[in-house]
């Protein structure tokens, strides 16, 4: 009788060798599957392990040793019984449909199961329900949102992002008429961008008077409130100075020149001030006033300068000479020839009188020797209307119309009348002519330069490295600065159209203060008194006004106190007096 086959994990090894064919579905076998019980997953029992039974061979015509296929009873009986079976079978059967009878006939029962080879193709699989997990507030949230609350995400079909590519100018979706007004108008073209990196302009044509006039404007724009007035100032709340001036001196004859230097304040507290061809010295202690000589016919006072010691008085004059003059008695010691044309500003360093000349040339004049001119400086392509010494004599600063500032080495080294000099730093930051130069007295190599209408900027220069340390724009030309003595502060006076004085902090240079409209027109020229608390401006309005501007009343102990308070005297009581 022909043998089915036992599964190979319950064959012996000489089963395993014997090849046997697959048995094939027959109408008995269909007829097991009918009473096939389908249990749960086989389990091992925790108290031990069952042992079983291997039959290497059946009596029966089916396989006895496959747990899933029962026998019918027939004459062909089991000579053995199988062991018992190590799976726990679920208490209830599910019948076979016939849809599982069909699918199971075209398989094939091999190693103890069903091979399912035409089953249908599942197409979604199933997907339990997450159970709702109970946390503590120290457990994450599994589904929490992990998206940016500040980043939205958006569908891209609407992104605005997505629709710039559509934001162009169409023709079609527009009227003709009004995009050609438009074209006509502005003067691009169409699907051209408005926004892009290009070429720089053109540079400005060589007319200024609008970039004049438009300067001349702005300031109007930019002061806060109301419409100021000759007492309108501006200061921070920890600062407050005077609006109005301690003294007024008319000065009919002011000439209304930018270039020209018209007043200077000696250390014995006398100022001097030229109106045309007239020089004076008025006397702050007395308010007294000396005439001091009058200018040749046909030129006029250009440029005056005291003396460190205040002895002297260095008058330049139009046609190009300058002379020297005694202040105590009043006589003009020398004339000093030379110049092609008018000396706008003098300096002095000792014995050394230096003047800038309209034609550019810096000469260095001792006034000692017969032979005066010892060295001529070369560094301007235009008038010098700027020139200081500094206070330990071993630097010279000059501006020009030509908007170059020059720092020129002190020390005359070989002097002689065909003696040159060349420049030791030379800036050309400045957009405009440099009147306005100043050296501080509390740290030496620092210089502050000012520049005209077309500038309007305060530059403080390192003159021991040449680097620009600090810039500050100002709403309008320079016309003088000024360095304070016991403050770090820098003052500055202005021309049209604020006719103003600022006084700027140092070295943040914030404003510190601002006095509005100080004269009826442009402040062409300023000074420092001796004490350091005084200023005068002078103005094409032919006043000279004093401000009060820093207090150091306190300031210095015993004989120094005494001295700023006798330098003082008579400069505070109010009242317009005249030069002339």
């Amino acid at each position: 009788m022909f043998q089915p086959k036992t599964p190979s994990r319950h064959r012996t090894r000489s089963d395993v060798g014997n090849k046997t064919p697959k048995t094939p579905l027959t109408p008995s076998v269909l007829s097991g599957l009918s009473n096939i019980s389908l249990g749960g997953s086989p389990t091992k029992k925790r108290t031990g392990k069952t042992q079983h039974a291997k039959s290497s061979s059946s009596s029966g015509p089916f396989d006895t040793t496959n747990p899933f296929i029962q026998p019918f009873p027939s004459s062909h009986s089991r000579s053995r019984s199988r062991p018992a079976s190590p799976v726990k079978f679920a208490t209830g059967a599910i019948p076979i449909s016939e849809d599982l009878k069909g699918q199971a006939g075209g398989g094939l029962i091999r190693k103890g199961g069903v091979e399912l080879s035409r089953l249908d193709v599942v197409s979604r699989d199933y997907i339990p329900p997450n159970p709702e997990i109970k946390r503590s507030r120290s457990t994450p949230a599994a589904n929490r949102d992990t998206r940016d609350r500040y980043i939205t995400s958006r569908d891209t079909e609407n992104d605005v992002a997505a629709t710039l590519e559509q934001m162009h100018l169409n023709p079609k979706s527009a009227s003709p008429g009004h995009t050609a007004r438009l074209v006509a108008a502005t003067g691009v073209p169409l699907n051209r961008r408005i926004l892009g990196y290009h070429e720089p302009p053109p540079a400005a044509s060589s007319d200024t008077s609008l970039a004049q006039q438009r300067e001349f404007a702005k300031p109007l724009y930019a002061r806060p409130g109301a419409l100021p007035t000759s007492t309108g100032a501006s200061t921070n709340k920890s600062r407050k100075i005077p609006t109005q001036p301690e003294r007024v001196l008319d000065a009919p004859g002011m000439v209304d020149d930018f270039y020209l230097n018209l007043i200077s304040w000696s250390c014995q507290n006398t100022v001097a001030v030229a109106l045309e061809a007239s020089t004076y010295i008025w006397h702050a202690d007395t308010g007294s006033v000396t005439p001091i000589g009058e200018a040749p016919e046909g030129t006029y006072v250009s440029s005056v300068d005291f003396s460190k010691d205040g002895t002297f008085l260095g008058i330049g004059l139009g046609q190009g000479d300058v002379e020297l003059w005694d202040v105590e008695t009043g006589q003009k010691l020398r004339t000093m020839s030379g110049h092609q044309a008018q000396v706008a500003t003098l300096s002095w360093n000792q014995h050394i009188l230096t003047s800038g000349c309209g034609d550019g040339s810096i000469w260095h004049h001792d006034v000692r020797i017969q032979r005066h001119k010892v060295m001529e400086l070369l560094g301007h392509n235009g008038e010098v209307c700027g020139l200081r010494w500094r206070s330990d004599g071993e630097l010279l600063a000059s501006g020009g119309n030509d908007n170059v500032v020059n720092i020129w080495d002190g020390r005359l080294g070989d002097v002689g009348e065909g003696a040159r000099g060349s420049a030791k730093w030379t800036k050309r930051n400045h957009t405009a002519a440099v009147k306005g130069l100043a050296w501080c007295p509390w740290q030496l190599n620092l210089l502050a330069s000012g520049g005209g209408t077309n500038d309007a900027t305060i530059n403080v220069w390192n003159s021991t490295t040449g680097a620009r340390l600090h810039t500050q724009k100002t709403p309008s030309q320079i016309t003088s600065i000024l360095w304070a003595l016991h403050k770090k502060e820098i003052l500055t006076t202005h021309g049209y159209p604020t006719n103003s004085i600022m006084l700027h902090s140092y070295p943040n240079m914030d404003r510190v203060a601002e006095i509005r409209d100080a004269h009826d027109s442009r402040i062409l020229f300023s000074c420092i008194g001796p004490a350091g608390d005084l200023i005068c401006t002078a103005a094409s309005d032919e006043n000279l006004k004093f401000w009060r501007i820093w207090d150091v009343a306190g300031e210095g102990s015993g004989k120094k106190r005494k001295e700023n308070e006798e330098r003082r005297v008579n400069s505070t009581s109010s009242g317009q007096l005249s030069i002339r």
